[in-house]
């Protein structure tokens, strides 16, 4: 059994950066290398599947969790440690997130947007203690964190809601900061 599971949310896209897939396959290595599980949405294609494969070429475990209706969309990857196939989305973010210790957003569509929002409520009502990380590779996250100093500013949620939420640049830090968290 895994020390740590870490749930990653991400793109079933690679983007229009480069830096992108680089630092998905960089985290899915350094996550195999300290021994956790990686706790994904279970695709073969965008950023998804790089750090799935980043992780199992490194040794690593990997866990995928996928709706009905998106495994032939998303190539469902089924030669992970363990694969589920939910009913729909609400039950794969669910299995998702039970099955983790720590929320990591590598960056994504509007699929993680909603898997990071709902995490962060859930965190905000008090439904849960785990860290949420941002992996904000050449600064992708950097309008989102504008857009939580915003909604604080205005008076629609606590100073606390940014605590929340770790931005970090690069994996070897989010590796890093997961590690002094799990501590």
């Amino acid at each position: 059994m895994p020390s740590l599971s870490v749930c990653v949310y991400c793109g079933s896209r690679d983007g229009a950066n480069p830096a992108y897939r680089a630092a998905a396959e960089a985290f899915g290595t350094a996550l195999a290398e300290r021994g956790w599980r990686l706790v994904y949405g279970a695709g073969d294609i965008g950023l998804m599947g790089a750090v799935a494969r980043s992780a199992q070429a490194a040794g690593g475990d990997t866990f995928g969790v996928i709706p009905t209706h998106l495994v032939d969309r998303e190539v469902g990857k089924r030669d992970l440690g363990r694969f589920i196939i939910t009913e729909n989305m609400h039950e794969r973010k669910k299995v998702m997130y039970m099955n983790s210790d720590a929320i990591v957003v590598l960056p994504g569509g509007a699929g993680s947007l909603d898997e990071f929002f709902e995490v962060l409520t859930w965190r905000q009502l008090g439904l849960h203690a785990k860290p949420i990380f941002l992996l904000n590779t050449d600064g992708y996250w950097t309008p989102l964190m504008s857009l939580i100093d915003h909604v604080i500013v205005e008076g629609f949620a606590g100073e606390t809601l940014k605590s929340f939420v770790q931005a970090v640049d690069t994996p070897a830090d989010l590796a890093n900061r997961i590690a002094a968290t799990a501590a």
